[in-house]
């Protein structure tokens, strides 16, 4: 397993672990150099959007794996956390909807949660 698939699995788990919405994730490596994959959710208000994030960050620095930035945690309506090989947003419920990245990132692989988490 590539170190930015584990990243993923981690990353998925965690969000999912504190019920995160509609969780998305694009493989974008074919597409850009940005990062491999691009996770992309939603919570259903500033404290469940802050959760989330604080679950992912948790869980990724038990596992080695450092944050390089972390933008928007505060307002959080829009929260980016860049791991390097992969980068996750996680939205409030409006926001998502109005800046639509799936729509951006269209041209990438939309990956089913059964491969992310390598069930059959």
């Amino acid at each position: 397993m590539k170190e930015s698939e584990k990243m993923l699995r981690v990353a998925y788990e965690a969000l999912d672990e504190k019920k995160a919405s509609d969780i998305t994730v694009i493989n974008i490596e074919n597409v850009s150099t940005l990062a491999d994959y691009y996770v992309i959710t939603n919570g259903e208000n500033t404290s469940h959007v802050q959760a989330l994030v604080e679950n992912v960050q948790e869980k990724m620095y038990k596992e080695g794996f450092a944050c390089r930035s972390l933008e928007g945690y505060k307002a959080a309506n829009w929260v980016l956390m860049d791991y390097g090989d992969i980068v996750v947003n996680v939205f409030s419920r409006e926001d998502r909807r109005w800046f639509d990245l799936e729509r951006i990132w269209r041209d990438g692989k939309f990956l089913d949660p059964k491969e992310i988490l390598g069930e059959e």
